[in-house]
């Protein structure tokens, strides 16, 4: 397929449920090997717009198109194709209670293929294989954790190789590491086994993080639809209110500002009248080596997490600000200071984070997941003075340039080693 072609294509799609008018015209394009965010206010279309990829509802007016070809125009076998190459991974899961973890995976391919039993089951131990579930075949999803089951909903959605998997929002009611950790298994997934993936979600903005592309729908249209540094550059009313109404959120996972008030801060320190004050930046990016691959991505979250409230403690007493700029990347604003006092604020905080930091953050987590927490933590650290003409992009890569460790932990030999 031409890469410039859409995987799916939405033309002029409108949708009407009685008198209210749910899709309003809609133009939208996914493209292949990527991960596509829709996000916008309930009420706005996004499940209805699910349905219409998957083909559980048709469009009133318009067209969808499937590597350009209209899918109500396909004859029935093509359209069985179609189907047969998206997978739904809804909300709650929907697994059955009565199944267990290997009958819930081999569903899709009894109901759907004809496939033998010898074959069938050789898939679904691969699949499970794949998502590190094969201790769990034999058991029931009330004996799993909420972040197992979701691997078994995915693992189910996966059994049929899909070329679209759908996730209606798949990390509703979660808490904020295990969110994080399931958006981190989407991106890890969605590499491995080379899908595309649509997802629906209001966690902001954490799926900013992972999203190749964002759909922003507003009022029954696709009011925007592009990368998220496009979201915020675009000059829009629409996005502006939209962006405006995202300022005050902090980021769950670290509990620094969300990109959105950290942009508003920094639009603040640089001020307008041309003179800009001494302010340097210093970018913190966490390497981890985890000892115990059983933990997965649990563990470098929860240090993440303790990283971002003991930077925000530390710095905020100076003046400083912060946001998480990537999943494991902390960008700190220091007003007022030259870069050769920002190497000072960096080097007592580096020598505390050896000397208490890490050690607190490795017990946090064995709090949180378990004694077994074991894993070297590598933070680096990179400093620049931020000139006037500087964005926030440009300024990250300055930074990221000097880059060097300045604090390690291997909790394994009790401490810290500079």
């Amino acid at each position: 397929m031409d890469t410039d072609t859409p995987l799916i294509e939405f033309k002029n799609v409108t949708k009407q449920f009685g008198d209210k008018t749910v899709l309003d015209k809609v133009d939208l394009k996914i493209y292949e090997n990527q991960i596509t965010t829709i996000i916008g206010k309930s009420g706005t279309g996004k499940s209805v717009l699910l349905k219409h990829i998957i083909g559980l509802l048709t469009p009133d007016e318009g067209t969808i198109l499937y590597q350009g070809k209209p899918l109500r125009g396909m004859k029935r076998r093509e359209r069985e194709e179609y189907r047969s190459r998206v997978a739904y991974l809804f909300q709650n899961n929907a697994l059955l209670d009565s199944m267990t973890v290997f009958e819930n995976v081999a569903l899709p391919l009894k109901q759907t293929t004809n496939l033998g039993k010898k074959e069938i089951e050789k898939r679904v131990k691969k699949r499970l294989e794949d998502l590190e579930l094969s201790d769990s075949l034999d058991k029931y999803p009330s004996e799993l954790s909420g972040g197992m089951q979701k691997r078994v909903a995915l693992a189910r959605a996966l059994v049929t190789d899909p070329t679209i998997v759908l996730f209606d929002e798949p990390t509703t009611g979660q808490d904020p590491i295990r969110k994080n950790m399931i958006l981190s298994m989407i991106v890890h997934y969605r590499r491995k086994f080379g899908f595309t993936a649509i997802m629906i979600s209001h966690d902001i903005p954490d799926v900013f993080f992972i999203s190749d592309r964002i759909v922003i729908l507003w009022e029954g249209k696709a009011g925007f639809q592009g990368t998220y540094e496009e979201a915020i550059r675009l000059k829009h009313p629409m996005i502006d209110e939209f962006l405006r109404s995202l300022e005050g959120f902090e980021d769950e996972l670290t509990g620094l500002l969300s990109r959105e008030a950290f942009r508003v801060h920094y639009g603040t320190v640089l001020g307008g009248s041309g003179v800009l004050p001494a302010v340097s930046a210093a970018l913190f990016s966490v390497e981890f080596d985890l000892l115990n691959d059983a933990l997965g991505p649990l563990a470098a979250l929860e240090v993440l997490r303790s990283l971002g409230e003991y930077t925000n403690r530390h710095f905020q007493s100076v003046g400083g600000f912060s946001a998480r700029h990537s999943r494991d990347q902390i960008l700190t604003i220091f007003p007022h200071t030259s870069p050769s006092e920002a190497e000072q604020l960096v080097a007592d905080f580096a020598q505390q984070l050896e000397q208490e930091g890490l050690a607190n953050i490795e017990s946090s987590a064995q709090t949180t997941i378990g004694a077994e927490a074991c894993f070297e933590v590598y933070v680096h650290a990179g400093i620049t003075e931020v000139a006037p003409a500087d964005d926030i992009d440009l300024i990250i890569a300055k930074a990221r340039a000097n880059q060097q460790i300045v604090a390690t932990h291997r909790c394994d030999t009790g401490g810290s080693a500079g």
